[in-house]
């Protein structure tokens, strides 16, 4: 058997709420016109370093997730080699200054001697420069980090024999320039150029390790070509994400002219670099990003539902006076701002005004006074525990006797259905 369970029912004007008058002071507040689109976080140094002294793989300092601070140790290689190549350049260099000291001495003034001090002269450069070589060699045998960072790939173990390999490698900053930029993200960043001691790019092109800075940050947005005439550069910019506990903030730091067409629509990249160095920031988290294209201070305003329109056309409210009484009142209005509207004219700061907002229901599902409880319900002596429970439905049902229709299912006689 089935068992319909009743509740008295609110009347209709608590279920769909009720038009009440409330009233507000007209209130000076800031407005602001923003351009609205999503983006994701990148950092804005990123470095890959390799060891620029060929070796055997000594010594890894760091793990990927590490933090490092700048100058820190990150691997080492195996030194003899290098040791004996530094000696051997140490005793050439020794020898070749003797040699020209002796030279010197011997000088008589002939011509012959003269070139014999040049020749002398030369070696001495030639050593030195090989000796300079063979230093800078062991000092590339410890990889340092060239700034502090997160580290984000090692590529290397002990035991590896790593080539020496020339030129460095970094990306410092993002840029929108000539990027293609598509939403979210906008464009890559443009590759920069950077120098760090002990590091160079790998010959193969994997590099020992990565390391993204963390305390500078940029976001790369694509803005559509009707609102991108409105951002200049430097216009601030807020970024909130479900991923980060604070709202990120920062400024337009380049628009690109390049666009990119989707599927008809067309885009600009632009570049936003994040203000400061905000903690609990990664690379690649996705950020909702409003860019403020305009912002007005001290902006007199009320309540959008406030205004209404006259038979006339214009723009009315109704003004409440200091002893109660009200009045419409004609206004001009500006801008809007959410649910508020810009007061041009017609009002002045601390001005009532009087509208209709509708309030929730707050009567649905109550017992009380309203929808007519205190009528007929279970009838007198009557256990509701006795009715079935759902599943218990075998042959048990309302007790031997007991009439239903007590039960009040008709509105007005109690049970409200």
């Amino acid at each position: 058997m089935y068992l319909t369970v009743l509740r008295p029912r609110a009347s209709s004007a608590q279920e769909v709420g009720a038009a009440q008058p409330v009233t507000a002071q007209a209130t000076t507040a800031t407005f602001e016109q923003t351009v609205t689109t999503t983006g994701t976080l990148t950092p804005s140094v990123q470095e890959d370093v390799s060891f620029a002294a060929a070796g055997t793989v000594q010594t890894v300092e760091v793990a990927a997730g590490d933090t490092v601070e700048a100058g820190q140790t990150l691997a080492t290689i195996d030194t003899l080699q290098l040791d004996a190549a530094l000696a051997q350049a140490n005793a050439d260099l020794a020898q070749a200054q003797a040699d020209l000291a002796d030279a010197q001495e011997s000088d008589d003034g002939s011509d012959a001697a003269g070139a014999a001090v040049e020749a002398r002269e030369s070696a001495v450069a030639v050593a030195q420069q090989a000796y300079d070589d063979a230093a800078a060699a062991m000092a590339d045998a410890t990889l340092t980090a060239p700034a502090a960072g997160l580290v984000t790939s090692v590529g290397v173990a002990v035991g590896d024999t790593v080539g020496s390999s020339s030129g460095s490698s970094g990306a410092t900053g993002s840029g929108s320039q000539g990027g293609t930029g598509t939403a979210p993200g906008g464009s890559t960043g443009t590759a920069g150029t950077g120098s760090s001691s002990g590091a160079s790019s790998s010959a193969s092109g994997t590099a020992a390790f990565t390391i993204v800075g963390t305390d500078a940050w940029t976001v790369d947005v694509s803005v559509g070509e009707a609102d991108v005439a409105a951002i200049e550069t430097g216009d601030q910019v807020e970024m909130t994400s479900d991923d980060l506990a604070d709202t990120v903030f920062g400024t337009v730091s380049e628009i690109g002219r390049l666009p990119s067409t989707t599927q008809g629509a067309v885009a600009y990249p632009v570049s936003v670099v994040v203000t400061g160095s905000p903690e609990g920031l990664y690379d690649g988290v996705s950020v909702d990003v409003s860019i403020v294209t305009e912002r007005r201070t001290d902006v007199l305003s009320v309540p959008a539902a406030a205004v209404s329109t006259n038979d006339d056309g214009a723009s009315v409210v109704t003004l409440v006076a200091d002893d109660g009484s009200t009045s419409e009142q004609v206004v001009e209005t500006g801008e809007t701002s959410g649910q508020s509207v810009e007061i041009v004219s017609g009002l002045a700061e601390g001005d009532t005004v009087q509208y209709t907002a509708f309030t929730p229901g707050a009567g649905r599902g109550q017992v009380g006074e309203q929808g007519g409880t205190g009528g007929q319900g279970f009838p007198e002596g009557f256990d509701p525990s006795q009715l079935p429970r759902g599943g218990q439905g075998g042959g048990q049902g309302f007790p031997e006797g007991f009439d239903p229709s007590q039960l009040g299912a008709r509105p007005g006689q109690g049970g409200n259905s």
